[in-house]
């Protein structure tokens, strides 16, 4: 199993940006991919999940209502769609794949770093 995160940047306060995370390797149809960031000195934090079969989604309430995570079946692909970054949103993302709450493989993570 792959995962490879991409798209992550330097924007500033307010602007927009969207992760991808293209998976292969597995039948993802039965499972959960999420996102999760880790600040420097920080634990890891999920920021929310995506069930692959029926698009439900969960989110952390630090991120809701802001962000939103999307899949495309014929590209095997999530995407975390980060609308009015603030600067406490500056991480590594990382996306994941997993059942029940556990996940079993992840991608290398991607820097999002959100000037003031």
């Amino acid at each position: 199993v792959q995962l490879q995160a991409s798209g992550g940047g330097l924007v500033q306060a307010w602007d927009s940006l969207r992760l991808s995370c293209a998976a292969s390797g597995r039948t993802f149809f039965t499972y959960v991919m999420g996102w999760f960031r880790q600040a420097p000195g920080k634990e890891r934090e999920f920021v929310g999940n995506i069930n692959w079969s029926s698009g439900s989604t969960i989110y952390a309430d630090s991120v809701k209502g802001r962000f939103t995570i999307l899949r495309d079946n014929a590209k095997n692909t999530v995407y975390l769609q980060m609308n009015s970054l603030k600067p406490e949103d500056t991480a590594v993302y990382y996306c994941a794949t997993g059942l029940a709450g556990i996940y079993d493989y992840w991608g290398q993570g991607t820097q999002v770093t959100v000037s003031s």
